[in-house]
């Protein structure tokens, strides 16, 4: 699934000179989408942000993230060190292997399995081990990255467990896993996309998942 993703582009300048706020150009690709997002439902009452879109190789959003409770951040020392309560949760377009926009080729189909990854890979983005070198820090995401990858690929394995949750008030199954970095679901919806979940110290087995009813309300 090749996508990029457009959180931290590079500011475009407005036709005063001027340059446009982060928050503009990030929900901007949010409000592209073609798709419904989804979050938490209304049982989580902290703070959500949007985090970032990423884009089909002709440039449609397939998919982004949305973050509840605490921002999480790398920027932890100490093993012991409490690194925030937080759940993201990612919609992905379910989309069918379909033609480029210039008809010079074939975009990748979209999947649950594809939601897994994302939400693997956005887990280990926030959760590499602190005491860590650095120098090491890209060996290990490249491993930890692939084995992502290898797991999302095989959700009927052993690896995965089957949790049900509210989707939209409907009890939705998802594939379900718990590593020592945190938890990592994904499933499928009845609005035509796929759900993806990650998250540490904020439990899985409470959370609701509904349409955002105004994502520009997340800026």
């Amino acid at each position: 699934m090749e996508t990029t993703s457009q959180a931290v582009a590079q500011t475009p300048a407005a036709e005063s000179g001027q340059q446009v706020p982060s928050a503009r150009r990030t929900v901007d690709g949010y409000l592209a989408a073609p798709f419904p997002w989804y979050g938490l439902d209304e049982a989580f009452t902290g703070p959500r942000w949007l985090m970032q879109v990423g884009t089909a190789a002709d440039g449609a959003v397939e998919h982004g993230s949305i973050g509840h409770g605490d921002e999480p951040s790398v920027r932890h020392e100490t093993a012991g060190e409490d690194r925030g309560r937080f759940a993201v949760v990612v919609t992905v377009a379910a989309n069918p292997v379909r033609r480029s926009a210039d008809g010079t080729g074939l975009l990748e189909a979209t999947s649950v399995s594809s939601a897994a990854w994302l939400a693997g890979v956005g887990l280990l983005s926030f959760t590499w081990p602190g005491q860590m070198d650095h120098s090491l820090r890209d060996d290990w995401l490249d491993q930890q990255t692939e084995t992502a990858w290898v797991l999302a690929d095989d959700l009927a394995g052993a690896d995965w467990s089957t949790l049900s949750l509210p989707v939209d008030g409907v009890p939705t199954s998802f594939h379900y896993r718990e590593s020592e970095f945190g938890w990592v679901l994904a499933g499928s919806t009845e609005q035509g996309v796929h759900l993806g979940a990650y998250g540490r110290g904020m439990s899985a087995y409470g959370l609701g998942f509904c349409v955002v009813k105004d994502v520009a309300e997340y800026a």
